[in-house]
């Protein structure tokens, strides 16, 4: 995108307005459950701070629908911030209003100041062009370090930059750009990318454009029986996409008439009568999956034959698991394809993992360090790795202006 970043900027003396992704996950008690995307946006904050500048970050958390609700206020995320700074971090209850205006003009060099969830307001997925005057005044300069937010055009993403003659890239927003461009621009081959989830809808442009990239693509999780059941195979009570058929048709099609076989199918599955942790489950090929069955999992042989794969490639992308891999049965498709891309990366091969459901798979097996990028963006990645425009990727200063 060829973005001015952080590096660009005078800071001493000055008030950085810094949008980050802090919507992280929280446990039962309220606490931050995972603080990957925190720890993300570190090496931005800590540079801003130590150039002499002073930070207010802004963010949202949750689905809050512009109410104030409590149990998605981000103050337990500065307490979580504070714990992995040095520097002193301050919260206010609220993103716009005197109360902040009190905090923010008594900020000092190399103080934070973490603003409420912007999505207590209406106007912020909005894109409210007056609401984001209103939280532009908090800052000199303005930085966009969000990357799992780019692809949204909301106030604090798109209206409140255009109010700043300085707007420029954070270092994770920067290194993001770079990973998941060379992807598509410049990938080692072979390019291998796996795909998962739920469901076909939400990926569905991502399989077309990467058609045209990869030299395998591998499909699995609830997505693949959509395209299995094009093909014509039983999938059972299995999750069906009805809407995307002709479209897996048509896709499935292609792939018939290719010299070589580019995409994979799981050839076999964990199916369950129930989805929970006691449900009766066994394993079948996916052309036998009964009637009152659903599949829940990748088998075994489908383990194989994707690692067999994965063991080529130079270059991986992976999004989505293979399983309902949140229950421990129905788990051992989704970890033995996240050893799978670890070993590779030890290996030499470059993996980039994007995607909530695939980080978490990750993370619950300690396998985060030995990839070679963990994307913090699932929806901004797909939209990049689609050929979508980033509307906060779009606002920014570019380095021939």
């Amino acid at each position: 995108m060829n973005l001015k970043t952080l590096a660009d900027l005078d800071l001493s003396g000055k008030r950085v307005l810094m949008r980050v992704d802090f919507n992280v996950p929280l446990s039962k008690d309220g606490d931050v459950a995972d603080d990957t995307r925190i720890r993300s946006a570190l090496p931005s904050i800590e540079y801003v701070v130590d150039n002499g500048g002073s930070l207010v970050l802004m963010s949202h958390l949750g689905r809050p629908g512009g109410k104030k609700d409590p149990s998605m206020s981000l103050k337990v995320v500065a307490y979580r911030l504070a714990e992995l700074t040095d520097h002193p971090v301050k919260f206010v209850e609220d993103c716009i209003g005197d109360s902040v205006a009190v905090k923010v003009s008594g900020l000092k060099k190399g103080e934070i100041l973490l603003l409420e969830n912007m999505r207590f307001y209406k106007e912020e997925k909005g894109n409210d062009t007056m609401f984001a005057k209103r939280i532009a005044r908090w800052g000199d300069l303005y930085v966009n370090d969000a990357f799992g937010t780019a692809h949204r055009a909301h106030a604090s993403t798109v209206a409140v930059p255009r109010n700043f003659v300085r707007r420029v890239a954070g270092f994770l927003l920067e290194k993001e750009l770079t990973v998941l461009e060379g992807l598509i621009d410049n990938p080692a081959s072979p390019f291998v990318a796996v795909l998962g989830g739920a469901k076909v809808s939400g990926k569905i442009g991502l399989v077309s454009n990467l058609l045209n990239h990869v030299d395998r693509l591998i499909i699995g999780g609830g997505m693949a029986f959509t395209f299995l059941k094009a093909v014509g195979l039983e999938i059972g009570d299995s999750l069906l996409d009805e809407e995307y058929l002709p479209l897996c048709r048509d896709i499935m099609e292609k792939e018939s008439k290719r010299r070589e076989k580019k995409i994979y199918l799981p050839v076999d599955c964990l199916v369950a009568r129930e989805i929970h942790e006691d449900s009766e489950f066994k394993m079948v090929s996916t052309g036998n999956i009964p009637k009152g069955w659903t599949a829940v999992d990748i088998g075994e042989k489908s383990v194989d034959l994707f690692s067999k794969e994965l063991d080529k490639a130079r270059t991986v992308f992976w999004n989505g698991p293979m399983g309902i891999f949140e229950i421990d049965n129905f788990a051992r498709g989704t970890e033995e394809i996240a050893r799978k891309v670890a070993e590779i990366t030890d290996s030499g091969a470059k993996t980039v993992v994007g995607g909530g459901d695939s980080v978490s798979a990750l993370n619950r097996s300690h396998l985060s360090d030995r990839i070679f990028h963990v994307s913090t963006g699932g929806g901004a990645s797909l939209t990049l790795l689609e050929g979508g425009e980033l509307p906060a990727v779009e606002v920014l200063e570019k380095k021939d202006n």
